[in-house]
């Protein structure tokens, strides 16, 4: 028992290895396929389904395919005759070795196989393919025959042209002359024959096709034109590929509409149509069920209706054709793209930065308002300082401007008493008296005078930059301080100038410059037993500045010290603060200059500042103000 169950198991493995062995030598050997071509291989649409079935084939069979094509001329014309002797030379090619399968494509194509069937392949399966299923003699159909075909809707079609062109009065149907185009002539008049008070139908298939673009270009108004492709005009010409339909584009009058999506490619309104791909797709189904071994009466596949009507959005453009018009569920092809669409990473960019820049100005908007309100409030504490200091200037002056007021006001006693008693003789002399009386206006007027000036000098006041002159400015600072200089038995020259020196800016904290520069000279020049207690102050015009200088001839400033007179709170005073050359620096940066100091060759220390000049030459130079 085991024995013999163990020879079965070896012929059931033996059988299996046949079985693999002979599938796997069947995919090895090639397919032979027969394609027939309505009229030849470039006439549209049949030659469109052909490539699309091509390629559909190539990348699904799992056999090696030899296609072959073969046109079917004959149906041009109709010569039984020469349909013949076709059909008998297709006959002695195949008569060897039959192919696998043929596959006709178009009516011409399917009722010439269907013609000699009996005696042309009659053992090798058929497919019709890309024909309409008027076209197909169901009766003369085989157990060998499978069909994919299609369903024009004429009503559908030319419905389609009305009702987004509804003024339309006049439809030129652009067909050729051959008996299949004269079939389909007479089905649209059969199915149009109700539309006749409705729409004027004009058919050119008695023209030639340079007649048929006369024609096209001057059609009236309100007119329409449908593509049937002319394969053959009227004087017998035929019409291949895309260049016809090129050509009526390029002088048409009227927008052109058609029944099949091989002619949507830029000519064509659009509407329901049939589907090459879809076609192409089905055919294949069909193909390689038969190539498998299944018996093509049993393939049913079926009739291939329209999908989406489909526009060209250029051509609705073109005509003025409103989108309401189109049915709801439309695809419109080649639109173009708004610019959001056809730039949409580039403006979400350009917006991404447009608000980040945004941002930062904001930002920086705040941050230079903070900035000018701290400036603001910088410089209102700056000058309250200012203030402060100039008070404490006055406070060490207070020796000098006391002994300043006292001369005139002491003149002013003595003249009154004389006065007094020249108006107790009885004969006063009148010169004398105006004499006295001339010397008591000129030391009111020196009081009044020295008063204004510390007035003026103490006076709280906000920045006010004006035109002045450095000169002037020093001039009456020597005066306020001359006394001061001559208390402390120095001399305290000042050396102008030659030219004016024009300077935009505030009076009284220049002067406060000057006189923290000038006073501090003299405690220095003081401070010296051997110093000849000289301080001389300077003005001279560098470039576009104007120079003011500080001399004096005491004992110089430490060279580690230079770099920080200018710091607040530095002083080499006993009882300084420290804050008169900070406010100084202060006051002569917000003006647009620069102060620093130096020691000189021969003994002392000079302070200089430089300040932008108002005019060069006529020509207005803006100083520049924080």
């Amino acid at each position: 028992m085991t024995r013999h169950a163990s020879r079965i198991v070896t012929y059931i493995a033996i059988a299996a290895v046949l079985v693999l062995a002979a599938d796997c030598f069947a995919a090895t050997v090639p397919k032979r396929v027969v394609f027939l071509h309505s009229y030849g291989q470039n006439f549209k649409p049949w030659s469109e389904y052909a490539k699309a079935l091509r390629q559909e084939l190539d990348s699904r069979s799992r056999w090696p395919l030899v296609i072959e094509d073969f046109s079917v001329i004959t149906a041009r014309t109709g010569d039984e005759n020469a349909e013949t002797q076709f059909a008998e030379y297709l006959a002695a090619l195949f008569s060897s070795q039959a192919p696998d399968l043929v596959v006709a494509f178009g009516a011409p194509a399917a009722l010439f196989v269907q013609r000699h069937r009996s005696d042309l392949f009659s053992t090798s399966p058929m497919l019709l393919t890309a024909v309409d299923q008027r076209r197909v003699q169901e009766l003369d159909l085989t157990e060998s025959d499978a069909v994919v075909a299609v369903r024009q809707d004429i009503g559908k079609l030319f419905g389609n042209i009305l009702k987004i062109l509804p003024a339309t009065k006049t439809i030129a149907v652009a067909v050729g002359n051959s008996p299949n185009e004269r079939f389909w002539i007479g089905e649209i008049r059969r199915e149009l024959e109700s539309w006749a008070n409705r729409v004027d139908l004009v058919f050119l298939n008695d023209l030639s096709f340079e007649e048929m673009l006369d024609r096209a270009a001057t059609l009236p108004p309100h007119s329409a034109i449908f593509w049937i492709q002319p394969q053959v005009d009227a004087i017998g010409a035929v019409h291949e590929g895309d260049s016809s339909l090129r050509r009526l584009f390029a002088v048409a009058n009227a927008p052109i509409f058609s029944y099949d999506d091989s002619f949507f490619s830029g000519a064509i309104v659009g509407g329901p149509m049939t589907s090459v791909s879809v076609g192409a797709k089905a055919a294949s189904d069909a193909a390689i069920r038969i190539l498998s071994g299944e018996k093509p009466a049993d393939i049913k596949t079926p009739v291939l209706e329209y999908g989406r009507p489909k526009y060209d959005w250029r051509e609705l453009q073109r005509w003025g054709i409103s989108e309401r018009r189109l049915p709801p569920e439309s695809e419109i092809d080649f639109r173009k793209p708004v610019t959001w669409e056809q730039y949409r990473w580039q403006i979400a960019l350009i917006g991404f930065v447009i608000l980040l820049q945004s941002g930062l100005i904001v930002r920086l908007l705040y941050e230079r308002r903070r900035r000018l309100i701290a400036e603001v409030q910088s410089r209102q504490r700056m000058s309250e300082l200012a203030h402060v200091n100039r008070h404490a200037t006055v406070g060490e002056l207070t020796a000098s401007l006391a002994h300043e007021l006292n001369q005139p006001l002491g003149a002013i006693l003595t003249n009154v008493e004389t006065l007094e008693l020249m108006l107790k003789s009885p004969e006063p002399d009148v010169n004398e008296l105006k004499e006295i009386a001339s010397d008591i206006r000129r030391d009111d007027e020196r009081a009044s005078d020295v008063i204004h000036r510390l007035r003026g000098f103490l006076r709280k006041a906000p920045f006010e930059p004006r035109e002045l002159d450095l000169n002037e400015v020093v001039r009456e600072t020597l005066a306020f301080l001359s006394l001061s200089a001559a208390a402390r038995h120095a001399d305290l020259t000042g050396i102008p100038s030659a030219i004016s020196l024009p300077i935009r800016g505030d009076r009284i904290q220049l002067e406060q410059v000057l006189v923290n520069l000038i006073v501090n000279a003299l405690d220095a020049a003081s401070s010296v037993a051997t110093s000849t207690g000289r301080v001389t102050v300077s003005t001279a015009r560098v470039g576009d500045f104007a120079e003011a200088s500080v001399s004096d001839h005491g004992p110089g400033i430490p060279p580690k010290q230079l770099n920080e007179l200018f710091e607040p709170f530095f002083t080499t005073k006993p009882h300084g603060m420290g804050m008169g050359l900070s406010i100084a620096r202060s006051i002569v940066e917000a003006h647009g200059g620069q102060i620093w100091a130096e020691n000189r060759t021969n003994g002392g220390a000079t302070f200089r500042f430089t300040l932008p000049l108002a005019t060069d030459h006529g020509n207005r130079i803006t100083a520049s103000h924080p």
